[in-house]
């Protein structure tokens, strides 16, 4: 009697350790797939508390719909430089946040004479809830609207695409099928999702272990996996120029991830480190140096209005 209720008691113990690991699992699941997203409001609150956003009232707007990848409707928002221009850059933002995250680009593109066009990655700002798949549909979704882009304005010249963060990887996600697009900056991207969620469990003293066990919660739930996320491998047939930027002293994006993106990319590339930025803080931490650096990349190959 004694030897079988060891044995409950046991088997009891390892039940209540399987629950906790599945519970545990879903838990990381959502907390990577999804995550806390402002309103637009919210993100206008933040935003403007870093930098001057007060340019975005007096520019002249345009919403749209754009149906991304398998329908998805992506909200858009034309940007229109107050100087006649038949060129167009495509801003991407970062995770969590929504199209007001990518307005501190937007001075820097007006002045290089650039229509920008901002938008709400799929789950994020206007856009109907969705999980996200770091850069897997995001990159597709980004595909449609270039070809949208240009059937749209038809007059375009040059196109180019600007991502940060999340938005970059998505970016290098989307040069794997070949976007007619004449450049892309990349600030902040992360080669793969394992190395970031690695270094933030390694910055909170959490076991590595969570890793997988967040992979198993997320094919489960979701149909994806972690160690599919790599946007470095969409670089290897790239014949589109990339500058690579990144702050060496982002917290959350390992610094070596840009030299990684740098060097398995083919063709015109560069790579530019700002010093002492932090994720998606290069623009705010030296905002000529970085205008200066994208500057001096977008005019390759450029010719004057």
């Amino acid at each position: 009697m004694l030897r079988g209720g060891k044995i409950k008691v046991l088997a009891a113990v390892v039940t209540i350790l399987v629950v906790l690991l599945v519970a545990l699992a879903a838990l990381l699941a959502h907390f990577v797939m999804n995550g806390k997203r402002p309103t637009l409001e919210e993100a206008w609150e933040w935003q403007s508390a870093r930098y001057d956003t007060s340019f975005y009232n007096d520019l002249e707007k345009t919403d749209y719909l754009v149906e991304g990848y398998d329908g998805y409707q992506l909200h858009v928002q034309l940007l229109a430089n107050p100087s006649s221009t038949d060129r167009y850059v495509i801003l991407t933002h970062g995770n969590t946040d929504n199209h007001i995250g990518s307005l501190k680009y937007v001075p820097m593109y007006m002045d290089l004479g650039y229509n920008c066009i901002v938008y709400d990655m799929r789950g994020h700002g206007e856009d109907e809830p969705a999980f996200t798949t770091y850069g897997i549909l995001e990159g597709k979704d980004l595909v449609e609207l270039v070809k949208d882009t240009r059937e749209r304005y038809p007059g375009l010249g040059r196109l180019g695409l600007h991502g940060e963060s999340l938005g970059a990887s998505t970016t290098i996600e989307a040069l794997a099928y070949g976007p007619e697009v004449d450049f892309a900056v990349s600030d902040c991207a992360f080669a793969d999702v394992e190395s970031v969620l690695g270094q933030r469990l390694k910055t909170a003293h959490a076991p590595g272990f969570l890793v997988p066990l967040a992979d198993l919660g997320i094919r489960v739930l979701y149909g994806y996996s972690i160690y599919d996320m790599r946007p470095i491998e969409a670089l290897d047939k790239n014949t589109v120029p990339i500058l690579f930027i990144q702050g060496d002293a982002d917290a959350t994006v390992p610094p070596q991830s840009a030299r990684d993106l740098y060097d398995r990319a083919k063709g015109v590339r560069e790579l530019h480190y700002v010093a002492g930025a932090d994720h998606a803080e290069s623009i705010l931490k030296a905002p000529e140096e970085y205008r200066e650096v994208v500057a001096a990349f977008v005019s390759k190959g450029d010719t004057p209005q």
